[in-house]
């Protein structure tokens, strides 16, 4: 059963400005994601999968570019899937699943897929466990179909600019919170769960991640290549880059 949520459309508007503050050139990383997901469709309805797609940001964008897609977002945080469901509604099916488990898959409504897209999740995986979910992602896939996931995808050839370019973020990002432009990711956190319907779904949340996610580990965009190739994929490369966060793609 969906939770209400009234003002649904504040507290995306929320998530969105929080992100941003994060991720300035976040709209352009999900056009070239659909812009790829574009190129290889057939006449059909593109069925997509949104992975650890949270409060539904890939999927609404999707859907807007492609009203007639077939939708399947799947995530395990208990207070961003009760937003995507009061967004999305029946417009896409809503999964929970834990994609640290290998057999996360088996809760989906369908065996192949088009496109798998991801944006700004799957750092919180350890290696061995991204090594793995990259395989078992290439097998959803229909032949011709791509994965793509844009994340914090350093260039390794660029050590020096990429921490310049990561200290100015950090301080136009200290700027907008201390000026109350964005929340934080805590603020945001803090805020959602003084919110009576959202409260008790954050406190889930805390039972769930009791000492929050695994750290952040966010290696250069070569590590990623490498190991999509390794999970077989026929073409991998990189789709879109700005500063140190790229966008990799996979065909299989």
């Amino acid at each position: 059963m969906s939770t209400y949520i009234s003002d649904i459309d504040a507290w995306q508007e929320s998530w969105d400005r929080q992100q941003e503050a994060y991720l300035p050139d976040r709209e352009q990383r999900f056009a070239a994601m659909l812009d790829a997901v574009d190129a290889i469709r057939d006449t059909a309805p593109p069925r997509l999968l949104d992975l650890a797609g949270g409060t539904g940001t890939i999927s609404l964008r999707a859907l807007r570019r492609f009203p007639d897609a077939e939708l399947t977002l799947v995530d395990l945080d208990p207070a961003l899937l009760a937003l995507a469901t009061a967004t999305l509604g029946d417009r896409a099916s809503i999964v929970t699943a834990d994609l640290g488990r290998p057999d996360w898959h088996t809760a989906l409504p369908h065996r192949h897929y088009d496109a798998v897209l991801t944006a700004t999740a799957l750092h919180w995986l350890p290696a061995e466990r991204l090594a793995d979910l990259y395989a078992e992602v290439r097998d959803l896939l229909r032949p011709g179909g791509l994965l793509v996931n844009a994340d914090h995808m350093p260039d390794d050839g660029l050590p020096e600019l990429t921490g310049r370019l990561l200290a100015r973020a950090r301080q136009r990002r200290t700027a907008r919170h201390a000026a109350g432009a964005a929340l934080s990711w805590s603020q945001w956190w803090q805020q959602a769960e003084q919110d009576e319907t959202l409260g008790p779904l954050v406190r889930q949340r805390q039972a769930i991640y009791p000492t929050g996610h695994s750290p952040e580990w966010n290696p250069p965009a070569s590590w990623h290549l490498a190991a999509l190739s390794a999970a077989g994929f026929t073409e991998v490369g990189t789709l879109w880059r700005a500063g140190p966060d790229a966008a990799v793609v996979a065909v299989r």
